[in-house]
C-alpha cells in the first residue's frame, strides 16, 4: 500500500477532497453503453431480454420468470448451517430496520387546524441481485427485509440466469428469496433487469416498479442513472471501500485483517488506513504482507491494496484523522483508538460506523443488524445507506375546519396578492360567501 504523508500541513477541506485516494472510475462511458440496451428493452421487451441473456450471460431458452416452485424447491438444497445463518441475519435485520420506521405525528396549530404526517411505503419495488464474481444472498436479504419492514406490498427480484444452474439465478440467491418470502423472481441480469423493472415487460407479467434497489457492477449503476426519474433508485453503488482510523493503541492484526476483508471483494476495492503513528502504520503494513498472501483471493487483494484507491495516510493527530475521514466520506468507517467516543464526536460523513476493536466491518456485512447497502465514492457526504426509510415517503395530511380557515384568511389573501395570484385568495374567500352571493 502506498503512503500519503499529510503531517505538518494545514489542509482545507477542498484540498483534502483532492488528496484522498479514489479509484479512477468514469460512469459516462458505461452510461452510453447501457442506454441503447435499456431503450431496446423498453421497445421490444422479452425479445430484447433474451438477446441480452444470450450475449452477456451465455444462456438461451430459459424461463425469464422463475416458477415459484423453483424458488421454494431451491431451499431444499441449502446447507443447514447456511440456512440457519441466513435466518439469523433476517431476524436481526428485521429488528434493526424497525427503528427506521417513524411513528405518525400529529401537529395541532390551532383548534380545527391539524397536520398529520404519515410515512407511506411505495407500492412496488424491484430488487436486483448480481451474479458476477460472487453470489450475495446477504444483499438480497438486506434489500428485501428493509422493504418489507417499511410495508412495501409488492416486491420482485431479478438476478442473472446461470448457465450451470439450468438458466435459473444462482442457488444462493434463490435460497435468500425463499427465506424472505419472495416468490416473484426473474432470471434477468445487468442493465436489462433495471430496464425491465423501470418499463415493465407484459409478456412475462412483469409490472413496472416504483423503486429499484440492489448492488451491481458499473453497468448496473449506469443503468440506474439512465432510468432515474422514471423510477426511484437507492444509489449508484460503486466498489466497496473501508477507512480505518486507528492509533498506536489498536491491534495491527485486527486493522490489517479488516483492510484485507474489503479488498477481497474486487480489484477496485478501496482500503484506507488513517493514523497518527508511523510505527503503527509500519506494523499494519507488515501484518498485511503476511496475511494477504495466505488468503483465498490473494491476487485480487494484492491488486486492490496496491491500487491508487488504497493507501496509508499519516496525520498529526486524531482530529486531523477525522477531518480526512469526513472528506473521504467512507462507505465503511472503523474507529479503533484509545478514545473512540472522542473521535466519533468529530465524524460527520460516513455510510456506517464501526466502533471498537471487536466491531469489524464484516460484522455489519452479515449479522450486526445494520444494513450493508451503503453510499460509496464519497456520496456519504449527502446520501444515506439503504434502510426501511428508503421505501417510505413522508406525506402531510392537512385538515382545517371553517373557523380555522377563517383565522388565516386575511394573511393568506395578503400573500396571494403579493405574489400576483389573486385566484389563490379567491379560493379561500369563496368558502365564506353567503348562499345568495354564490347563487
Amino acid at each position: 500500500m502506498r503512503t500519503i504523508d499529510l503531517r505538518g500541513r494545514a489542509l482545507f477541506r477542498n484540498e483534502l477532497l483532492r488528496l484522498v485516494p479514489r479509484a479512477a472510475v468514469s460512469a459516462e462511458i458505461a452510461v452510453e453503453r447501457v442506454r441503447p440496451l435499456i431503450a431496446d428493452v423498453a421497445e421490444r421487451g422479452e425479445a430484447a431480454l433474451r438477446e441480452q441473456a444470450r450475449d452477456f450471460d451465455r444462456v438461451e431458452g430459459h424461463q425469464l420468470r422463475v416458477p415459484s416452485e423453483s424458488v421454494t424447491d431451491a431451499l431444499r438444497n441449502c446447507p443447514p448451517e447456511v440456512e440457519g445463518a441466513l435466518r439469523e441475519l433476517i431476524a436481526r435485520l428485521r429488528q434493526g430496520s424497525s427503528a427506521q420506521v417513524p411513528a405518525e405525528q400529529v401537529t395541532r396549530l390551532a383548534d380545527g387546524a391539524v397536520i398529520r404526517q404519515r410515512w407511506q411505503p411505495v407500492t412496488r419495488v424491484g430488487l436486483y441481485a448480481p451474479g458476477g464474481k460472487a453470489a450475495y444472498p446477504s444483499s438480497v436479504v438486506m434489500n428485501a427485509v428493509a422493504a418489507q419492514v417499511a410495508g412495501v406490498p409488492s416486491l420482485a427480484l431479478a438476478s442473472p440466469a446461470q448457465a450451470d444452474n439450468s438458466g435459473l439465478p444462482h442457488p444462493a440467491v434463490l435460497w435468500a428469496a425463499a427465506l424472505c418470502g419472495i416468490t416473484e423472481v426473474y432470471a434477468i441480469g445487468g442493465a436489462g433487469a433495471i430496464a425491465a423493472f423501470a418499463h415493465g415487460v407484459p409478456e412475462i407479467d412483469l409490472d413496472a416498479v416504483d423503486v429499484v434497489t440492489g448492488p451491481g457492477n458499473v453497468f448496473v449503476a449506469a443503468a440506474k442513472r439512465v432510468v432515474t426519474g422514471l423510477v426511484g433508485i437507492d444509489a449508484e453503488a460503486g466498489t466497496t471501500e473501508i477507512l480505518v482510523i486507528a492509533d498506536e493503541s489498536a491491534q495491527p492484526g485486527y486493522v490489517a485483517a479488516d483492510l484485507i476483508s474489503q479488498a477481497e471483494h474486487d480489484e477496485a476495492a478501496a482500503s484506507v488506513l488513517v493514523t497518527d503513528s508511523e510505527e503503527f502504520a509500519q506494523e499494519v503494513a507488515r501484518e498485511i504482507a503476511t496475511r494477504a498472501a495466505g488468503t483465498r483471493h490473494a491476487g485480487r487483494v494484492a491488486e486492490a491494496l496496491s491500487g491508487q484507491q488504497s493507501a496509508i495516510i499519516l496525520v498529526d493527530d486524531l482530529h486531523a484523522a477525522s477531518a480526512v475521514s469526513n472528506a473521504y466520506a467512507p462507505e465503511h468507517l472503523e474507529i479503533q483508538t484509545r478514545d473512540d467516543e472522542s473521535v466519533l464526536a468529530d465524524i460527520t460523513d460516513a455510510g456506517a460506523i464501526f466502533v471498537g476493536g471487536y466491531t469489524p466491518v464484516s460484522l455489519g456485512d452479515y449479522l450486526a443488524g445494520s444494513n450493508h447497502v451503503l453510499p460509496t465514492g464519497g456520496t456519504a457526504r449527502f446520501a444515506a445507506g439503504l434502510g426501511a426509510h428508503t421505501f417510505l415517503r413522508p406525506q402531510q395530511i392537512v385538515r382545517y375546519d371553517h373557523d380555522a380557515l377563517s383565522d388565516v384568511a386575511g394573511p393568506l389573501q395578503v400573500l396571494a396578492q403579493a405574489e400576483g395570484l389573486p385566484a389563490h385568495g379567491d379560493a379561500v374567500s369563496a368558502r365564506f360567501e353567503t348562499r345568495r352571493e354564490r347563487g
